[in-house]
């Protein structure tokens, strides 16, 4: 006896937009129960040779790409600046 009962697959993005070219409704799609990721931009950054040689011994240590190296220390820097930041101003306040 043939089963059917039918296994619902979820959509690639693709084959959703895909969907949307064709006029097809997609709002079924979209519950606004997701989180809207904001958009990645590239940037371009230059580097002194002997920063860069120190950011590669970093890579080969750590055994992650560059771009993993410099968003962790930046991320560690931004950290920092807002503690700094937040101590001053509650220093200033009392």
């Amino acid at each position: 006896m043939k089963s059917t009962h039918k296994s619902k697959t979820i959509p690639t993005a693709e084959q959703i937009a895909q969907m949307a070219d064709k006029g097809e409704d997609i709002s079924w799609h979209f519950t606004n129960k997701g989180k809207m990721m904001p958009a990645i931009r590239r940037v371009n950054v230059d580097f002194a040779e002997n920063m860069l040689r120190e950011l590669d011994g970093l890579v080969r240590e750590m055994n992650v790409s560059r771009q993993a190296v410099i968003k962790a220390f930046l991320r560690q820097g931004f950290d920092q600046h807002y503690l700094a930041k937040k101590k001053r101003h509650h220093l200033t306040a009392h």
